[in-house]
């Protein structure tokens, strides 16, 4: 049976990214306002003469220690740099057995005592934290995986605002002009089984985020001024059964499509489309397979959009997405190679998938036929970044891969840092920022 199938008949839907209302600096490239960049696809069109090369010591800028414990991604203004951290202590041995029993997961899980959730500022120039914001303490929070943190969803920028979002521990806004926060809203709730992942995204005077937890599942959007609930749409997909297949820790997308916007959103065993301005649900398509814990999020090129069905036995999708009347479309799938939790990347005609294993695989974006494969080595969280003609991606063991996109496979570079990588790095004019799980580093050319 072959992996694989060919693209249905008919014309290709044209759609394009949807833009948030960014400044001019967003669309100039001189800020990274999001996880994943401006557009949210990876890509960064205005980071040039990028390093191909460094180390601790090579065309390191600065590196700034970072307290706690946090995967998020860095988010840059035109001055600063923003992302969260936890501050962890010690839980009791009788309160880790108790909530390890509660939690009945199955996974390697770790138990916190109360956990500070707090929004870091670095000066973009020197390197200099200049804030450190207390945001909320979580005195009971749940287990979370061993591979997971309680920061991990990445910070949003918009409005001179720092939207952060914790799952079910909180989501709050903080004015980075004055570094005070502006509101909580701790009533998004939902049990995560591993801890929180998805990231929020904003539209309009809206933040939208998922709840997709063992117990409930929905998307929900808030007011950006007070935090209060705009609106909140069920999840309407048939689920398994078992609680644990039923979570995900996805993160949507708006694409203008058919002249409206519409936001696209994996969840479990199935991806939704809604209207972003009343959470309407305009369809939903199912995987046809299981998908659960879906980490990636999708990306879009020629008219179809790409989305992986996560763990148990991952296959990268490509959707024809609904317009026109037409009812949205599964056009090719493809196991090999895709990955859980990394997102996929695409360039040109080219798909490029991580697998956790360190397995890269470029596949032919219309057809989803493999073009290569290669083992890069470690295990890997973070997503790849396309920036100044190259693709960059980092694993566990800090080491960042440096890849000449195309048909055939050519690695450039293999650069190790001190400490882990999950979060995704940021490009911006000339320099990288790079989160590890101890510091951001500032990687420029001197």
């Amino acid at each position: 049976m072959p992996t694989c199938s060919p693209l249905s008949a008919g014309p290709t839907i044209a759609f394009m990214l949807w833009a948030v209302s960014w400044p001019a600096s967003a669309r100039s490239g001189e800020i990274w306002p999001q996880w994943r960049g401006p557009e949210g696809q990876g890509h960064s069109t205005a980071a040039h003469d990028l390093p191909v090369t460094w180390s601790e010591t090579e065309h390191v800028i600065w590196k700034t220690p970072l307290p706690g414990r946090g995967w998020s991604s860095p988010v840059l203004d035109m001055k600063n740099i923003w992302m969260t951290t936890a501050i962890e202590s010690e839980a009791s041995e009788d309160d880790k057995k108790k909530r390890l029993a509660n939690a009945k997961n199955p996974q390697p899980l770790q138990v916190s005592g109360p956990v500070t959730m707090r929004a870091l500022c670095v000066d973009r120039e020197t390197g200099r934290r200049i804030h450190d914001v207390e945001l909320f303490t979580v005195r009971e929070p749940q287990p979370i995986h061993s591979l997971n943190s309680y920061a991990s969803p990445s910070p949003v920028l918009a409005n001179g605002r720092l939207f952060c979002h914790f799952g079910d521990y909180g989501t709050t806004c903080v004015d980075t002009a004055t570094a005070r926060v502006a509101w909580v809203n701790h009533d998004l709730r939902l049990n995560h089984e591993n801890g929180p992942g998805s990231t929020p995204v904003v539209w309009g005077d809206l933040v939208i985020v998922h709840c997709d937890g063992s117990d409930v599942q929905y998307i929900v959007a808030l007011d950006q001024r007070s935090g209060h609930v705009v609106w909140k749409t069920p999840r309407t997909g048939t689920l398994q059964e078992n609680p644990d297949l039923k979570k995900a820790y996805g993160t949507p997308l708006i694409v203008s499509l058919g002249g409206r916007d519409v936001l696209l959103s994996p969840a479990a065993d199935w991806v939704y489309a809604y209207d972003p301005a009343n959470g309407e649900e305009l369809w939903r398509l199912s995987y046809g397979v299981l998908g659960f814990s879906v980490v990636p999020r999708p990306v879009t090129a020629h008219g179809l959009a790409f989305l992986s069905t996560s763990f148990m036995k991952p296959e990268m999708l490509a959707v024809r997405l609904a317009a026109g009347g037409r009812e949205p479309e599964i056009v090719w799938r493809q196991p090999k190679g895709a990955p859980t939790m990394s997102s996929p990347l695409a360039v040109g005609e080219e798909l490029y998938v991580v697998s956790d294993k360190g397995i890269m695989t470029c596949l032919d974006v219309q057809s989803g036929e493999v073009r290569w494969t290669s083992r890069l080595g470690g295990n890997f969280s973070s997503s790849p970044l396309f920036a100044d003609g190259r693709i960059y991606v980092g694993n566990r063991d800090g080491a960042t891969f440096v890849i000449k996109p195309g048909k055939t496979y050519e690695l450039l570079a293999t650069n190790q840092l001190d400490g882990r990588i999950f979060a995704t790095p940021a490009a911006v004019d000339r320099a990288l920022y790079l989160r590890t799980d101890t510091a951001l580093y500032k990687l420029e050319k001197r």
